[in-house]
């Protein structure tokens, strides 16, 4: 039986969520979105009597790390130890979090309409394909879209809400460079090892003594202001090296008819005056 350690600082309130969902609002202009999250494969020597537990689609020998973070590219939950051979779908299955919102123990704010519209709208997550689509996981809609459609829209400003946890991935395996070639420890210690990098992350970016030297300008994706065209963070301009924290197995999930309604809703709101912004028509 594998061990999972966990980084655990999600919000305990209603009124301390509304913060996070706030936040993703002034500055990424996305709804009721309270944290973004993704996983990555942390790459590992070949576990002593492990079989082929670890041994992942790529054809390597890993740990799991599920995260989720706040607009601000800081850690507020993280669930490492999963082992590599485990679908996508089973590594958040077998999460805290995803009991968490099953359960409803969250105590996230209740559901509300959008300015302009009458519909309530859950607080949610916004992660890619590798995760189900849930009243409080939104994702993006499948396929390509036509320039200026509703979709192509809503998947733009997704994705671009989304960015803030490939950031906080990305300038983690630049810094930490533990992360950057397999781990010659056994699983367990590299979980310690994984969570301490999670709360150095999060002590240099609190803390204003150490931010502006750990993060300083540039260090993250930026945009234009007058296009919302990207530029590129320092840490996508020195590569992460290869090998370094993989994306889970994207696989196709079967979608509930009410967190379809909930996207469309959402959708709906981003291509109106009161949610669009200027320029996604543009990309």
């Amino acid at each position: 039986m594998y061990i999972q350690r966990r980084y655990d600082k999600v919000p305990t309130t209603p009124e301390e969520w509304l913060h996070h969902a706030n936040e993703y609002l002034r500055l990424w202009n996305f709804p009721h979105c309270i944290g973004a999250m993704d996983g990555k494969h942390v790459m590992l020597q070949a576990p002593v009597h492990s079989g082929s537990d670890y041994f992942n689609y790529k054809d390597f020998f890993s740990i799991v790390m599920l995260a989720l973070v706040d607009a601000n590219y800081c850690f507020t939950y993280v669930s490492v130890g999963c082992q590599g051979r485990l679908s996508d779908g089973a590594v958040f299955a077998n999460s805290a979090l995803k009991d968490f919102l099953n359960n409803n123990t969250l105590n996230l704010p209740l559901a509300t309409p959008l300015p302009g519209r009458t519909l309530p709208v859950p607080y949610f997550i916004v992660a890619d394909d590798a995760f189900p689509l849930q009243p409080t996981i939104m994702k993006l809609y499948p396929g390509l879209h036509e320039k200026g459609s509703e979709k192509r829209v809503y998947n733009y400003r997704h994705c671009r809400c989304r960015r803030v946890v490939e950031n906080v991935f990305g300038i983690v395996s630049v810094v930490f460079r533990v992360l950057r070639k397999p781990m010659l420890l056994e699983p367990d210690r590299a979980q310690k090892v994984v969570l301490a990098c999670v709360h150095l992350h999060n002590f240099l970016r609190q803390s204003k003594s150490s931010r502006g030297t750990y993060t300083p300008s540039g260090t993250f994706d930026q945009e234009d202001p007058n296009t919302g065209q990207l530029i590129p963070g320092q840490w996508r301009v020195e590569g992460i090296p290869s090998g370094t924290l993989l994306r889970l197995k994207k696989t196709p999930k079967k979608s509930s008819d009410i967190a379809k309604i909930v996207r469309n809703e959402l959708c709906a709101y981003l291509n109106s005056p009161e949610g669009s912004v200027s320029w996604q028509n543009k990309m």
